[in-house]
């Protein structure tokens, strides 16, 4: 076969660049969904390792391997078809993530509330300031167990079971509202504390509360996204 030549007389070599259907689907399926990190690229590599058995599967009966490729996806779904389904699976992963960060977070920063509060009883404490943290507190607390449910309710107990429409949405806002009472509460005890005397316990629960901060806070956010996308 003859090269192509171009304008300057120079060979160049024909294009063989060909679209593959099966990356262009998983590709586009990747764009489309939001959740947990570790769970999508599970999900993605799924589809794809489906995608690619069902493509050898039809090469292996003599049909060529761009027309495997295009009828594979046929069979497997369009993205369209596939990423509801795939996004309420990714939603209820991140409601978990986040229900597990304020279910662990919250409970060690109350410990650390608790030491400080323990070490200022003495203390003639401001009534305002003190109500302030003590309700900041049960907030945080409350955020902790509607957390814990929501553990429940989308653990392995409850698998059969659909899982509350609203759950994940109830979820993100209960982990933003134990963030925001976590440094408002912090804040609080370290007003009432003395800090020449008691700076160590006020500086270990600042310490714990930007890295909780930090990671309800974030879990939250992506928590919202979810909850907000179309599902089946």
């Amino acid at each position: 076969m003859n090269d192509a030549k171009g304008f300057n007389g120079m060979t160049t070599a024909p294009d063989d660049t060909v679209a593959d259907p099966v990356a262009d689907h998983v590709a586009t399926l990747s764009a489309a969904l939001h959740g947990p990190v570790r769970a999508k690229s599970r999900m993605i590599q799924e589809i794809r390792d489906g995608l690619t058995d069902t493509v050898e599967a039809h090469t292996r009966d003599g049909m060529p391997h761009d027309e495997a490729a295009r009828l594979a996806v046929r069979e497997f779904g369009t993205p369209e078809e596939l990423v509801p389904s795939c996004q309420r699976e990714l939603t209820i992963a991140q409601t978990r993530r986040t229900a597990l960060s304020v279910t662990l977070t919250v409970p060690f920063l109350i410990a650390c509330w608790h030491l400080i509060w323990s070490a200022g009883q003495g203390w003639q404490l401001h009534h305002t300031a003190q109500l302030l943290a003590v309700q900041l507190a049960a907030v945080a607390a409350v955020a902790t167990l509607l957390a814990a449910a929501a553990l429940a309710a989308t653990g392995a107990l409850a698998r059969g079971l659909r899982t509350p429409e609203r759950l994940p949405l109830a979820v993100a806002w209960a982990g933003t509202t134990a963030g925001v009472a976590m440094v408002v509460a912090t804040l609080a005890l370290a007003v009432l504390s003395p800090l020449a005397t008691n700076w160590p316990l006020v500086t270990l629960a600042a310490m714990v509360t930007a890295l909780s901060h930090g990671m309800v806070a974030s879990s939250a956010r992506a928590c919202r996204r979810c909850a907000r996308l179309p599902v089946t």
